[in-house]
């Protein structure tokens, strides 16, 4: 046997072994939802992009039903800037006035769904993209902040304009979805009681699908390991009250907190577990479903 044909051999076998160790997993996960929100680096890079496609295929092939929200805040402001439309953020949520959400829902529910959706699509899928307001899909209030005047330590109310948070799910449409072989792939957009549109961040949208389809898994794809202990070291798996009080007492702070926040409300709203992933990495997906150790930071109810 010649050296060419003895490592063909060897990377079927290694093949061969992957596959085996991902069967249990397969079975396990099988005729589940798993809510996936893409964003990040994970979705401007073309080649990570076209492996999260292929990976979402392959989740629907072994029989689990993905569901994925996306993201999209660089490509805003992209366009925002290329109109010359100003915006700014509190609390890292963009405030939208009437011409920011007409762009917002372009980009959204426009472009972006619609490359997510041909991905999948082009890696042998069949992906429908829709928005949050498709449907009434996403019913969606006001979102109202309060900030203390450091001078006068009064609490004053701001208006962050068409920017809203899920009021309710219309979980109809999805379980359609769900019968069949298509793969949903959502904006979040959603619509207001007199059909107002609202800009609505990624990870509470899907964290609310995923309560509302009482999902298997919520699975947030960022830019960043998982959730790190006060070493730096990646914590694999935690409890809701391990991750309370590690926003409590600093260890979590900064952006981690509202994504931990997002994955405590959805745990708590009867999904089973929900992870924070590296979306940086390849294939981060499969390497967190389907191998023992998982690729980030699953978080369960206490």
């Amino acid at each position: 046997m010649s050296k060419t044909e003895d490592k063909l051999k060897e990377k079927s076998l290694a093949q061969a072994a992957v596959l085996g160790e991902a069967l249990p997993y397969m079975r396990r996960h099988a005729g589940e939802t798993f809510v996936i929100k893409y964003g990040g680096h994970a979705m401007g890079d073309k080649t990570l992009a076209g492996l999260f496609a292929n990976d979402i295929v392959l989740l629907e092939h072994v029989g689990i039903n993905p569901i994925v929200v996306h993201g999209g805040g660089p490509q805003i402001a992209e366009m925002l800037d290329r109109l010359k439309i100003q915006s700014s953020f509190v609390d890292g949520l963009r405030v939208t006035d009437a011409a920011t959400v007409e762009v917002v829902e372009m980009v959204l529910a426009g472009t972006i769904n619609k490359q997510i959706a041909a991905a999948i699509n082009d890696a042998g899928g069949f992906a429908i993209g829709l928005s949050g307001k498709d449907g009434n899909l996403i019913k969606a209030s006001k979102v109202r902040r309060t900030q203390r005047d450091p001078d006068s330590n009064i609490e004053k109310i701001l208006d962050l304009g068409f920017v809203g948070e899920p009021k309710s799910i219309t979980t109809h449409v999805l379980e359609v979805f769900k019968e069949s072989d298509m793969i949903p792939v959502i904006a979040p957009i959603g619509a207001g009681e007199k059909g107002e549109t609202y800009n609505i961040n990624a990870d509470t949208a899907a964290g609310a699908i995923a309560a509302a389809m009482t999902a298997k898994r919520l699975l947030l794809l960022t830019d960043v390991a998982g959730v790190l202990d006060a070493d730096g070291k990646l914590i694999s798996k935690m409890e809701a009250k391990q991750a309370r009080q590690m926003i409590k007492d600093g260890t979590i702070q900064g952006g981690m907190i509202p994504k931990i926040e997002t994955c405590l409300n959805a745990v708590e709203d009867g999904v089973d577990a929900a992870v924070i992933i590296d979306g940086r990495v390849p294939h981060a997906l499969l390497l967190e479903l389907f191998t023992e150790h998982g690729a980030g930071t699953l978080i369960e109810a206490s």
